[in-house]
Parts: structure tokens; C-alpha cells; sequence
């Protein structure tokens, strides 16, 4: 499969069975590896060259990693840096942190954390680095796609708020491209060549999310057996960006509130109150109104949040944008399905503007995806975008469907005598749904896809050929 280059890591490391353990697992997960053996060899190399991520080990000749955290992110403030260190050292590690390290790991770490570590920084970097284009994309880098009247708005209301502090809310429906706006907020304001945080609240277990958010102490609950820096410390003099913010537990708001309020935060466990320069975002599909008549979101958070709020229209609100999301999307994907120079009807295009997209932008970006793999080196014809779009539709998890009312449709059938065999259609379909969200998830990458689903790489070769989600002549780990 033709994708991106690859993310390049940078690893300063003077243990030669570290490094070549290291190396052999980040290669196999699809980075490119470089190695310094020295502190100052490799703050040289990260000074001159583009890296992604550099993983720096504490104690080393030439240059300490603590040296070289504080040196390097004066220089390349949004290069995150991974500190990893012995146990006994967790207050240097926290030193390193509060100097501008990303995050740091303990000795001996699991190399499943560590993996998961470095794919967070690399998602990171992408956020803080890749420019978002508004309008029409001149290249394939993320975009704002629009140029309708609704569109105009929203961009009128990023360039109103971008260069102030206030805090931005962003609402709109699901798939309609609210971190994309916040990522426009960020690289448009005074904070710039600051660190930009993207939390989702929606995707961590709420046991978990306030020691992400603010940090824990060492034996503040079980597992806890050092102190960790939270999101809130990392973005220090930055922005964090708080998505699915109407997921949030009602504790959990009391202590963003304060935060917002006061401008410190406390670790899960400690009495210490840390100051924090740090400007929030945040977003959500809710009905926060609704919300906070039922008492399930607080009014005066709602009132902190909102200092301005920045609405997305829904996809089907703005069809006239519809023919230039197809060309984005199809420039974009292109290069992951093997089509070199991707072309569509005028016909087909005219099939997806007439549609209703409950997914928004996000549902049309893999309709298209689909088409291209149906029509190969063809042009997308009518038939291929209605096929690609029935094969979406059946999609089990849209945004507009529980998995539930799912359930429940499909007995309902079998009980009227419409459908048969509802197991095995089940099963098939939600397959289907979780093989396409994890190789999308994984960038193409099928190894680190099947890692995640705990499946060999040869049965998600299998999956996705049987499932139509990639040419059957690409390789496995491509």
C-alpha cells in the first residue's frame, strides 16, 4: 500500500541490547529508526534533522537527558520527547517533564506501553505540525473543506477568536470536523510554537480521566506506583483541546471548573497546587442544555466553556461543498489504495451531493475510500459510489444507531419472518465495522492493526481482502 512516509524516531540510546531491541519493535510497527549513542551526538542529529519523536534514556556520555530535554525543546518546543529512566529517578523524570519532555517511562517498562507511548506523540506531533488548510486543500495535509456560505462563517468566527485567550467552544455533530477547527484555533494563535494537548474524554475509562487530565501521586490508588504528569502540565503555556467535553463525569467537571477558574490544578492523591498557564478548547455533538436540565452537566462549567462557541453545520446543510470534499478525500486517499491519479463522474458526484450523510464528513471521506477500491485505476462511475455507499449504510456502528437498536431491528425482522441466519449476519457485520475502523486507525498499517485487534497479521490479511477493504495484491505489512 502507497502511504505517508513513514514517522521517523529518534532513539538516544548507549545500551547496544536497549537499542537493538528498540529498534527491531519500532521498525516493525512501521517507523523509521535513527541512534545516537550520546547526549550530544544526539541533540546534534535533532537539530538538523526532521524527527517525529525522539526517546532519550536518562544517564548517558556527552550530555545528560535532562540537558538534552531542556535544550532541544527550547529550540523545537513541539518535538515531543519520551524520557525513559530508572525507578529511582521519577523526581529527575518529573523535572524533565516540567523542562518540556512529552512524557517519560520507568525502567523496566512493558514495550506494549512504551509502543503506545510513542503512536500518542506521533499523533501528537502530526496535530501540533501538520497545517490545517481552510477553504480548498492545495495539498493532502488535514483541511477545512468549504467554501459555502456556512463554511465562510465559521471560518470568520476561527480568525475572530484565534488570537485572543478565550476559552472556544466548538459544537456540532459527529464527523463534522470539530478537532480540525481546534487545530485551526491553535496554529493561528499567539500560542503557536506552544505544545497543543487533544484529549478525548469519550475514549478514557472515567476511573482513569482525572489522573490523565491533572496527573496522579505515587499510591494515590492501586497501580499507581509513581507519580505521573497529567495533560494539563504538559500543555503548560499552551493548548489543550478537551473533546467529547459532555462526557465528563459531574466530579470531574467541579475539578475543570476549578482549574479554569483558579488556574492550578492538584494531582490525583496530592495537596499541591501547581500553577497552569493553559488555554482550553473544547467540543462535543451533546445537547449540553438538555444536559444541564437534567443535571447531568454544570451550568457554570457550560458558562466557562463557552467564552465563545463555534458551531458546525451538519453535511447535509451545505451540499454546494459536497463535489469539493470528493476531490479532497479521493487526493488523500489515493495514494493508501494504490490509485495513482483517481478521476470520478459527473454523475457520481452528483449521486453523493444528493445524499443526506447522518455521518457528515467523516461518513462521505469513507464512502469514498470504498469507491476507489471498488473502481481501482477506473474512474468512480454512478454504480461504484451507490455500491460504496450501500456498503457504508449497512455499517453497524453510524453514528445515528446503537449497537442495541441494532440488535433489537434485526430480531424484529427474523421475528416478522424478513430475515434469517441473524447471527451469522450479526457477526459478519460487526466484523466488518471493527476491521475497517482499526486498519483506518492504524493509517493502513496492518501489523500494528492486528496488534491491536490481538489477531495474526495473516488473518487481517484475510479479514480485510474478504471485507473488500483492500486490493488483494498488496502485502501485509505494507
Amino acid at each position: 500500500m502507497k502511504m505517508k512516509s513513514r514517522p521517523k524516531i529518534l532513539l538516544i540510546e548507549d545500551d547496544a541490547s536497549i537499542v537493538g531491541g528498540l529498534k527491531k519493535e519500532l521498525q516493525a510497527e512501521g517507523y523509521e529508526v535513527a541512534v545516537a549513542t550520546r547526549g550530544d551526538n544526539g541533540l546534534a542529529q535533532a537539530k538538523e534533522q526532521p524527527f517525529d519523536v525522539v526517546i532519550t534514556d536518562l544517564k548517558m556520555p556527552g550530555l545528560s537527558g535532562l540537558e538534552l530535554v531542556e535544550q532541544l525543546h527550547a529550540i523545537k518546543p513541539k518535538l515531543p520527547i519520551i524520557l525513559v529512566t530508572a525507578f529511582g529517578t521519577t523526581e529527575t523524570a518529573i523535572e524533565a517533564t516540567k523542562l518540556g519532555a512529552y512524557d517519560y517511562l520507568l525502567k523496566p517498562f512493558d514495550m506494549a506501553e512504551l509502543l503506545d507511548l510513542v503512536a500518542k506523540s506521533v499523533a501528537c506531533n502530526r496535530l501540533m505540525s501538520e497545517p490545517v488548510e481552510m477553504g480548498k486543500a492545495r495539498s493532502n495535509q488535514s483541511a477545512i473543506i468549504g467554501d459555502g456560505r456556512a463554511m465562510q462563517a465559521v471560518y470568520k468566527e476561527i480568525g475572530r477568536v484565534a488570537a485572543t485567550t478565550v476559552t472556544v467552544l466548538i459544537r456540532g455533530d459527529t464527523g463534522t470536523g470539530k478537532e480540525l477547527v481546534a487545530r485551526a484555533i491553535y496554529q493561528h494563535s499567539s500560542r503557536a510554537a506552544q505544545p497543543f494537548i487533544a484529549v478525548n474524554c469519550a475514549a478514557i475509562p472515567e476511573t482513569l480521566l482525572e489522573s490523565e487530565l491533572f496527573g496522579h501521586e505515587r499510591g494515590a490508588f492501586t497501580g499507581a506506583h509513581a507519580r505521573r504528569v497529567g495533560r494539563f502540565e504538559q500543555a503548560n503555556h499552551g493548548t489543550i483541546f478537551l473533546d467529547e467535553i459532555g462526557d465528563l463525569s459531574l466530579s470531574t467537571q467541579v475539578k475543570l471548573l476549578r482549574v479554569l477558574q483558579e488556574k492550578y490544578i492538584q494531582r490525583v492523591g496530592g495537596n499541591e497546587k501547581i500553577p497552569v498557564d493553559v488555554r482550553v478548547l473544547a467540543a462535543t455533538h451533546r445537547d449540553l442544555e438538555s444536559a444541564m436540565k437534567e443535571n447531568q452537566f454544570r451550568e457554570d462549567l457550560f458558562y466557562r466553556l463557552s467564552g465563545v462557541t463555534i458551531t458546525l453545520p451538519p453535511l447535509s446543510q451545505r451540499p454546494e461543498d459536497v463535489p469539493d470534499l470528493v476531490k479532497y478525500f479521493m487526493q488523500r486517499s489515493g495514494g493508501e489504495v494504490g490509485v495513482d491519479a483517481p478521476s470520478i463522474q459527473p454523475e457520481a458526484i452528483a449521486f453523493l451531493q444528493d445524499q443526506t450523510w447522518p455521518g457528515n464528513v467523516r461518513e462521505l471521506e469513507n464512502v469514498v475510500r470504498q469507491a476507489l477500491l471498488l473502481a481501482r485505476n477506473y474512474s468512480i462511475s454512478l454504480e461504484y459510489a451507490q455500491e460504496a455507499y450501500a456498503r457504508t449504510r449497512k455499517s453497524v456502528l453510524v453514528p445515528d444507531q446503537t449497537i442495541a437498536g441494532y440488535f433489537t431491528g434485526l430480531l424484529a425482522k427474523a421475528e416478522r419472518g424478513e430475515a434469517d441466519g441473524v447471527h451469522a449476519k450479526m457477526i459478519e457485520e460487526m466484523e466488518r465495522e471493527l476491521f475497517a475502523r482499526a486498519i483506518q486507525l492504524a493509517q493502513g498499517n496492518q501489523a500494528k492493526a492486528a496488534r491491536w485487534l490481538g489477531v495474526t497479521r495473516t488473518t487481517m490479511r484475510e479479514k480485510l481482502i474478504h471485507f473488500g477493504l483492500h486490493p488483494t495484491g498488496e502485502k501485509p505489512d505494507e
